[in-house]
C-alpha cells in the first residue's frame, strides 16, 4: 500500500530545495554551506547527539549581525513554506477521498450528514435543521498574524502551484515549467521584506483581514452549499432555497475598540465603507462575467415588461444593475477616504440586489433555461444570502465601565446622582425605568470627557449604517444584567433602529460563575422579552480566563457555565446562542474547532453559534480554497450533530472529580503566577514579551497600562512569549496538581471512566497531549541560561520539573510512554520542524542577550527569529 503522505514530504523537499537554491543565487553558496551546516547540526542534536546541541549553540553565537539575519530568514521562511505544503496536502487528501470512493474524514459534509440519518434523522429533518442553524465566524484582528498581507499572497501563489504541479507534473515539460514557477516565487519571497515596518493602523488591519473573502471565500461558500444542496436533492430531500445561509461571517477588525484608543468613530465608519466597497467590486465582476454568458432572446412577459423592446433582455437588465453595482462601488471608496462622490443611489440593501436577479432567474425557468439558471446566477443569489452587501457584519466592542462612565456623566449632569456610585439593584431600577420610558434622557447638550464623546459618537455612527453593516455591540468585562440594559438604552437614545443585539462577554472566573444570574435576571425581565423576544446571546471569553486561573481551571469554569447558562435559559423558554471567543492557542481555547464544538455541553449548542477566528488561525483556515470548504463543513456538522443528538452528560461523580481537580489546578497556577515573588522578573528576562512591542503586527496596544504585573498583560502577548520559549507554560500550568488528584487510588476508576466516555474530558486531554509534545525544556533552559539573572534560575529549574511531571502523570493516565503515539501525522509534522524551528529559538536567545546588552542594528533579525518560532508552532497566540 502506498504512503498517502509522501507527496507532503516531496512537497517539502521540492520547496527547501528552491529556497536553498535561491539563497545560493542571492547571498553566495558560502552562505548557503553555512545554513547547511546549521541544518545537519540541529538534526543531529534532535537525534539525541548532546555534543551536536552544544556545537550548535556555539556555531550560532559565533555568528555575525549579518550572518545571523541570513540564516534566521532561511530557516524561518523553510518554516512558512512547509506550512503551505502541510495546508496543501490536507486539500489534497481530501480530494483523494472523493475521488476514491472512500469515506470521508471526521467532519465532511457527507460524513455529517450519513451522521445524522445513522441516529435515526430523515434527510427532510436534516434539510429543516440546516434551515434553522446560524453559525458566524467572526474574523478579528487579534495581532498573532505576522506575515505580511504580500507575503500572504505569495504564499497562496505557490499553494496554486502546487496543485498545478499535482495535476500537470507527469509531463516532464509541465513540471520544470510548474517548478521554474516556484522558484520564481520563492526568489520573490526572499526579496521581499517581510517586516512591517510601521504598525497598521485599524483601517490596514481590516483590509489585510478582507483578503480571505476575495481570494477564498467568494468561491467557496456557494461551492459548498451547491454540493450541500445537492446531496440532499440527491437523497430524495428538496434542495436548499437561495436565501439558506447556515454559515455566515463577522468581523471585529474596525469594531474592537475595547482597550485601543485607534478605533475611533471614524475607523469604524471608514471600514464599514470599506467592506461595501470590496463586496461592490465582486459583486461587479460577478455581474460582468454573468451579462457577458446571458444573450439570450427567449424571456417571460414579466422581464419584458420591465425592460421594454429590444434584443437580449437579461442583458439589458443586468447593464442597469451592474451599473448601479459600480457607482455603489465608487460611493463606497470614496466614504473610505473622506471624500464626495456625488452618487445618490448607492445598493444599501441586497433585497433591491435580488429582486432583479430572481426577475432573471424566473424567466430563465419559464423559458426552459433551469440549467442556466442554475449556474453562475445561483451562485450569486447564495452569495448575497450569505455575505449581504458587507461580506461580513461588523462587531462593536467596549468595555462596561466606559457605559457606566456615559450614564454618570448624564445622571450628574440632571442632578440625578453617579450611576456609578449606585449598587446593581439601583442601576437596574434606573435603566428599567428609563427604558419603560419616552422622554429623551441624554441632553443634546453636555459637558463631556472624550471617553463619554467618544461612545456617544460610536453609537451615532452606528446609527448611520445601512443594513447589514453592523452585528451585535458586544460588552467586555461585563458583570450583570445592568451591563446589558445600559447598552440598550444607549442604543435607544442615540436612536439605532433597529438595534444592534447586545452580548455581554464574561470573561474572568467569577464573573462566569456568575453569569447564568445574569442571563436569569434578564429573562425574567417582560421588557426585555417583549424587545428581544426569546432569544439571548452570551459570549464566554477563553483568553482571560485561561490567564486568570490556568487552562484547565477555565476550562472546567466555562462548560459548568454553559451548563448553567442553557439551562436558566431552557427553563424560560428561550434560545441562547454562546458566542466563544477562542484564540489560536491552547491556552486561549483553541484547538480543532469541530472537536470542540462536540464536546460542548449537551444542550447548550441550539443551532446557533458564533466562534471568533483569530489571528493566523484565519490563514490557516481560510486560505487556501480547499481549506475553507473543508472548514466550511466541519464547523456546519459539528453545529449540526451537536444540536441534533443528545450528547454526553457528565455524571455527578465526574462533576465532582472535576471541581476538585480544577481547584488544586487553579491553587497551582496562581501559587506560581501570582504567589511567586520572582515570577513575573523571571517573566520579563526569560521571554521577548518586552520585544514583543516592537513587531508592528497589531493596532492595539499589548498591554491594558503600562507597567504593572501579568494582570496588566493582554492575553495574548502573554501566550505568544511563553510559545516563543517552547516552554507554553500558560497551558499546562495547574494540569499536573489535577492529575495528582485524579490518579489517587480512590478517583483512578472514575478518571478512567472519564477518558474513556465522556467527549469534554478527551478533547481536553488532547490539548494539553499536543501542547506538551510541542514543549521543549531544554530550549527552554538555554533561554533561562542565556538571560536570566542567576538567583533565578531555580524558580525556571521548578517549572520544568512541574512540566516533566505533568508529561509523566499524563501518559500514566493515557497509558502510553510517548505522547501523540495515536496522532502519528501530528507527531511527524513537529518532529519535522523541530530541527529549523530550534536553530530560531537558539539565535534569538543570543539576539535578546546582545540587544539587552546595548548592541544597536539587530532589530530586524530578531524580529525575524520570532517570525519564524510562530510559523514552526503553528498555534501562536
Amino acid at each position: 500500500m502506498s504512503d498517502p503522505h509522501a507527496p507532503l514530504r516531496d512537497d517539502v523537499r521540492l520547496l527547501g530545495e528552491l529556497l536553498g537554491r535561491s539563497i545560493a543565487l542571492q547571498e553566495g553558496p558560502e552562505l548557503l554551506e553555512l545554513v547547511e551546516e546549521i541544518r545537519g547540526l540541529s538534526k543531529s542534536a534532535r537525534a539525541g547527539d548532546h555534543e551536536a546541541f552544544e556545537r550548535l549553540t556555539a556555531r550560532l553565537v559565533s555568528l555575525s549581525a549579518d550572518e545571523i539575519r541570513i540564516v534566521a530568514r532561511a530557516f524561518s521562511h523553510f518554516l512558512a513554506l512547509a506550512n503551505i505544503a502541510e495546508q496543501h496536502h490536507r486539500v489534497r487528501r481530501r480530494a483523494e477521498r472523493a475521488r476514491s470512493g472512500e469515506r470521508p474524514g471526521r467532519g465532511a459534509i457527507t460524513d455529517g450528514l450519513e451522521r445524522l440519518q445513522d441516529a435515526g434523522l430523515a434527510l427532510s429533518a436534516i434539510r429543516d435543521q440546516i434551515l434553522d442553524t446560524r453559525v458566524e465566524l467572526v474574523l478579528t484582528a487579534h495581532p498573532t498574524e505576522v506575515n505580511r498581507r504580500t507575503l500572504i499572497q505569495k504564499h497562496n501563489a505557490i499553494a496554486a502551484l502546487l496543485e498545478d504541479h499535482d495535476w500537470r507534473g507527469d509531463s516532464p515539460r509541465e513540471r520544470a515549467s510548474i517548478e521554474a514557477q516556484l522558484a520564481a516565487e520563492i526568489s520573490s519571497i526572499w526579496l521581499t521584506d517581510e517586516i512591517l515596518r510601521t504598525r497598521p493602523t485599524p483601517v490596514e488591519e481590516a483590509n489585510g483581514g478582507l483578503l480571505v473573502f476575495e481570494s477564498t471565500l467568494w468561491e467557496a461558500i456557494p461551492k459548498r452549499m451547491r454540493a450541500l444542496d445537492e446531496l440532499l436533492r440527491a437523497g430524495g430531500a428538496e434542495g436548499l432555497p437561495l436565501d439558506a445561509a447556515p454559515l455566515v461571517f463577522g468581523s471585529w477588525m474596525g469594531g474592537d475598540r475595547d482597550g485601543n484608543p485607534n478605533v475611533t468613530p471614524s475607523v469604524t465608519r471608514r471600514v464599514c465603507a470599506l467592506h461595501r466597497w470590496l463586496a461592490a467590486d465582486l459583486y461587479w465582476n460577478d455581474l460582468d462575467r454573468l451579462r457577458a454568458g446571458l444573450a439570450a432572446e427567449p424571456c417571460s412577459d414579466a422581464l419584458r415588461a420591465r425592460v421594454g423592446e429590444g434584443r437580449e433582455p437579461y442583458r439589458m437588465l443586468l447593464k442597469d444593475v451592474r451599473s448601479r453595482m459600480d457607482r455603489t462601488r465608487e460611493w463606497a471608496r470614496a466614504l473610505v477616504h473622506g471624500e464626495e462622490s456625488g452618487v445618490t443611489d448607492p445598493y444599501l440593501d441586497p433585497a433591491e440586489v435580488i429582486e432583479p436577479l430572481e426577475l432573471i432567474r424566473s424567466s430563465l425557468n419559464e423559458v426552459g433555461a433551469e440549467d442556466v439558471a442554475r449556474g453562475e446566477l445561483t451562485d450569486i443569489l447564495r452569495r448575497l444570502a450569505v455575505f449581504g452587501l458587507t461580506l461580513a457584519r461588523i462587531d462593536l466592542r467596549q468595555e462596561s465601565s466606559r457605559h457606566s462612565d456615559v450614564l454618570a456623566a448624564v445622571t450628574q449632569h440632571l442632578g440625578l446622582g453617579d450611576y456609578t456610585a449606585w449598587d446593581s439593584a439601583e442601576r437596574l431600577a434606573f435603566l428599567r425605568r428609563e427604558l419603560q420610558g419616552r422622554r429623551p434622557l441624554v441632553p443634546r447638550i453636555m459637558e463631556a470627557s472624550e471617553e463619554v464623546r467618544d461612545v456617544l459618537d460610536t453609537l451615532e455612527v452606528a446609527r448611520e449604517q445601512g443594513p447589514g453593516s453592523l452585528g451585535a455591540y458586544v460588552i467586555s468585562m461585563a458583570r450583570g444584567a445592568a451591563d446589558v440594559l445600559a447598552v440598550e438604552l444607549l442604543q435607544r437614545e442615540a436612536g439605532i433602529s433597529p438595534p444592534l443585539r447586545v452580548v455581554p462577554l464574561f470573561e474572568t472566573r467569577d464573573d462566569l460563575e456568575h453569569a447564568p444570574v445574569a442571563i436569569a435576571e434578564l429573562l425574567d425581565d417582560p421588557d426585555y422579552r417583549a424587545r428581544n423576544g426569546d432569544e439571548i446571546e452570551v459570549m464566554i471569553g477563553y483568553s482571560d480566563s485561561a490567564k486568570d486561573a490556568g487552562l484547565f481551571t477555565a476550562s472546567w469554569s466555562l462548560y459548568r457555565a454553559q451548563e448553567a447558562m442553557a439551562r436558566a435559559a431552557r427553563e424560560r423558554g428561550a434560545r441562547l446562542t454562546l458566542f466563544h471567543g477562542r484564540g489560536g492557542s491552547v491556552g486561549r481555547g483553541g484547538g480543532p474547532s469541530h472537536r470542540a464544538i462536540l464536546a460542548q455541553p449537551p444542550g447548550s449548542v441550539q443551532s446557533r453559534l458564533r466562534l471568533t477566528e483569530q489571528g493566523e488561525v484565519i490563514q490557516a483556515k481560510y486560505g487556501l480554497p480547499g481549506l475553507a470548504e473543508r472548514n466550511w463543513d466541519r464547523a456546519l456538522t459539528a453545529v449540526l450533530e451537536a444540536s441534533s443528538t443528545e450528547g454526553v452528560a457528565p455524571k455527578s461523580a465526574w462533576i465532582d472529580l472535576m471541581n476538585r481537580m480544577s481547584e488544586v489546578a487553579c491553587d497551582q497556577y496562581r501559587g506560581v503566577v501570582r504567589g511567586e515573588a520572582d515570577f513575573v522578573p523571571y517573566f520579563r528576562s526569560c521571554t521577548p514579551e518586552s520585544e514583543l512591542g516592537s513587531m508592528n503586527i497589531g493596532s492595539r496596544p499589548a498591554r491594558r497600562k503600562s507597567g504593572g504585573g501579568v494582570e496588566s498583560l493582554r492575553a495574548i502577548p502573554w501566550i505568544f512569549a511563553w510559545t516563543q520559549t517552547r516552554l507554553l507554560l500558560p497551558s499546562w500550568l495547574g494540569v499536573g496538581a489535577a492529575l495528582e488528584v485524579g490518579l489517587q487510588a480512590e478517583n483512578r476508576e472514575t478518571l478512567d471512566e472519564m477518558r474513556r466516555e465522556w467527549p469534554y474530558f478527551q478533547t481536553l486531554l488532547s490539548l494539553v497531549e499536543m501542547v506538551i509534545a510541542k514543549a521543549e525544556p531544554q530550549i527552554h533552559a538555554h533561554y533561562e541560561r542565556s538571560l536570566v539573572p542567576e538567583g533565578l534560575h531555580p524558580l525556571g529549574a521548578s517549572l520544568r520539573g512541574s512540566l516533566a511531571r505533568t508529561k509523566g502523570l499524563l501518559l500514566e493516565l493515557l497509558g502510553r510512554d510517548t505522547l501523540l503515539g495515536e496522532h502519528a501525522v501530528l507527531r511527524r509534522s513537529i518532529d519535522v520542524r523541530n530541527p529549523y524551528v530550534d536553530p530560531l529559538n537558539l539565535l534569538q536567545a543570543e539576539l535578546l542577550r546582545r540587544t539587552r546588552g546595548g548592541d544597536e542594528g539587530l532589530e530586524d533579525a530578531l524580529i525575524i527569529t520570532i517570525n519564524g518560532v510562530a510559523a514552526g508552532m503553528r498555534n501562536t497566540g
